[in-house]
């Protein structure tokens, strides 16, 4: 049996989208890895399957990378928590939020129904 082929990132141009998508999100806000590969999926030439498989962590290396004008703070794991950054960033990331008027429960997770940011249908934002 062959082993699958490395999941090799799409590249600049989903990084380019994922910060235009991160860049909507409003201040007191949060949206998940997650939401941002399903908001993106079909929008860059990927495999399907493999987007699906690895479309959130491709998100995450698009953040780890980010420019400086893109609010990385609003972006957060699947269950409203934040995840460790080199560096201690969590720490900031969360100091940013709370900022933001996003409030944390006792074990440090967001109410992603509350601050979750509730965003159109794929493809119909402008991301360009």
């Amino acid at each position: 049996m062959a082993e699958p082929a490395p999941a090799v990132e799409p590249g600049p141009e989903f990084n380019r989208l994922v910060w235009e998508f991160v860049r909507q999100v409003p201040a007191g806000k949060v949206v998940t890895y997650g939401r941002i590969a399903e908001m993106l999926a079909g929008q860059v030439p990927v495999d399907p399957a493999r987007y699906r498989e690895y479309g959130a962590r491709w998100v995450g290396s698009a953040m780890a990378a980010c420019p400086a004008d893109v609010p990385w703070q609003r972006v957060v794991n699947a269950q409203g928590g934040l995840s460790p950054r080199r560096g201690g960033g969590e720490f900031l990331q969360r100091q940013l939020l709370e900022q933001e008027g996003v409030e944390f429960d006792a074990k440090g997770r967001i109410d992603l129904k509350r601050f979750g940011w509730q965003t159109a249908e794929p493809g119909q934002l402008a991301l360009w």
